[in-house]
């Protein structure tokens, strides 16, 4: 199977809003530009690197064998993926062609050291975990990180740590340092995705500015990577709180005119699962695997995250503190 072919057509969950964004999207490879004119003609996203760790990777019996007699015999996965910030997953080429991506090369080698095939279908971020209880999907991918609120209804299998940081509009003076506390974020606004650690980490510390003393800050949520970026560059928020993977390979593209403010909090990333899924102990051994025989450095070298490598999967850990 190969890193840049599922095996079956991907179906689209977008919106017409969504699909507007995408010249945007495709300017800045991160959903962030001026929308104020049109994009050059011939302007695209840099393009995703041409190197295929994943090739080579075959199964492995051992892991494979974690796997339920079901899943053996049929030989697919139904994954949901979110797709739409790089280095995570995106689609360099646009909606027509295959995603790409580290979550997308780290998820297709797992299913080959498993010896199954996976059937993608992109989904928005906030539908994904809800659909793993309901049976929908086997596994999720986009970037989910490790919460305890999470804990008690997910199961997780982790690859790599990321978490949480900051972005502001580059030449910005509203923030001029690296974000540690949140009342530096007071009276501000920050955008951020809908369903996410982002969102829930706002909205639980939003009383640390009356503590203080000081105006509240505003949080302006949003469905779409590229809704969240294009706000920032049109001033109608002051601040983008969103993974650090992703917002460091954001401030390097030019076009997108961001500056990323740092790292704020740590947390693992993983596969998601209903709770009590028989899956998790062959993913773990899967991604393991991958550890042990370099292929999954390959992956993290080749899309610039390898400062977010583990040394070993978990099932479950606790959130970081």
């Amino acid at each position: 199977m190969s890193a840049r072919n599922t095996g079956t057509p991907l179906r689209r969950l977008r919106t017409a809003a969504a699909a507007a964004l995408l010249p945007v999207l495709v300017l800045t490879a991160c959903g962030s530009g001026d929308v104020s004119g049109a994009a050059p003609a011939g302007a695209l996203a840099s393009p995703a690197p041409t190197d295929d760790p994943v090739a080579a990777v075959g199964k492995v019996d051992s892991a494979a064998a974690l796997l339920p007699a079901d899943v053996r015999r049929a030989g697919t996965l139904r994954i949901g993926s979110s797709i739409g910030f790089p280095p995570g997953a995106y689609y360099p080429n646009g909606q027509d062609e295959p995603p790409a991506g580290q979550d997308i090369d780290i998820a297709e080698a797992v299913a080959k050291v498993l010896g199954v095939r996976l059937e993608r279908e992109d989904a928005s971020f906030e539908t994904i975990l809800p659909a793993l209880g309901s049976g929908k999907y086997d596994v999720g991918t986009g970037n989910f990180g490790v919460t305890t609120e999470r804990l008690k209804t997910v199961d997780f299998v982790t690859y790599v740590n990321d978490g949480q940081g900051f972005a502001v509009k580059r030449g910005s003076t509203i923030l001029k340092t690296k974000v540690t506390d949140l009342t530096q974020l007071c009276g501000l606004t920050i955008g951020t995705g809908a369903g996410t650690t982002f969102e829930a980490t706002l909205n639980s510390k939003k009383g640390v500015c009356a503590e203080a003393g000081r105006k509240p800050y505003d949080v302006k949520v949003y469905s779409e990577n590229g809704a969240t970026l294009t706000a920032l560059q049109q001033g109608r928020i002051d601040v983008v709180m969103s993974t650090i993977n992703g917002l460091r390979h954001q401030a390097a593209q030019p076009a997108a005119q961001t500056a990323f403010l740092g790292e704020y909090h740590r947390l693992d990333v993983g596969f998601a699962f209903r709770k009590g899924s028989p899956l998790t102990r062959a993913f773990q051994a899967a991604v393991n695997e991958l550890i042990k025989d370099g292929t999954y450095a390959r992956i993290l070298e080749k899309w610039g995250t390898s400062a977010s490598a583990i040394d070993a999967s978990r099932i479950n850990p606790p959130e970081h503190t």
